[in-house]
């Protein structure tokens, strides 16, 4: 991984360490997670009594959907491999669930607390088709590693 992105993540995790929990706080990690490789969009979801829920997202416009069942989209997916999904293009994918009209791909990473455990998720969305390599997946697997303990 690149010195910029572990500097970033060694940030988060002080901040996280720190005892950022609180929505403010979870929309400020979403913040340094999408600064530190200039994505368009991420939001940070809690599995909340069988629905994802957002708790922290960048930008002003909220997504189409900040609840969702657990068996929905690509995020079901994540949930049920404890694996991150990759799409390259949304609009071939039929698990794909719109969140903005210009979204052509996405990363969903699941954030799995010590004991295996999916509680939430990580969403980043672009505009551009194809646009994560297996470098934003390392990255953003080691801060979901971190927002887990937000989360809890």
């Amino acid at each position: 991984m690149e010195a910029t992105r572990t500097k970033k993540l060694q940030e988060l995790g002080a901040y996280v360490l720190a005892g950022a929990r609180d929505p403010h706080q979870l929309c400020s990690m979403a913040e340094m997670i999408r600064a530190a490789c200039d994505y368009r969009w991420v939001g940070i979801y809690k599995i909340v009594r069988g629905d994802f829920v957002i708790m922290g997202k960048t930008g002003e416009c909220p997504p189409a959907y900040p609840r969702f069942p657990i068996t929905q989209g690509l995020a079901a997916s994540a949930l049920e491999t404890k694996e991150s999904v990759m799409v390259a293009d949304v609009h071939k994918d039929p698990r794909y669930l719109p969140t903005f009209g210009s979204t052509q791909s996405e990363i969903v990473v699941p954030v799995i607390t010590e004991s295996g455990k999916v509680i939430g998720l990580i969403d980043v969305e672009s505009e551009k088709l194809d646009a994560f390599t297996e470098s934003d997946r390392d990255f953003l697997e080691h801060a979901a590693f971190m927002i887990a303990r937000a989360l809890t």
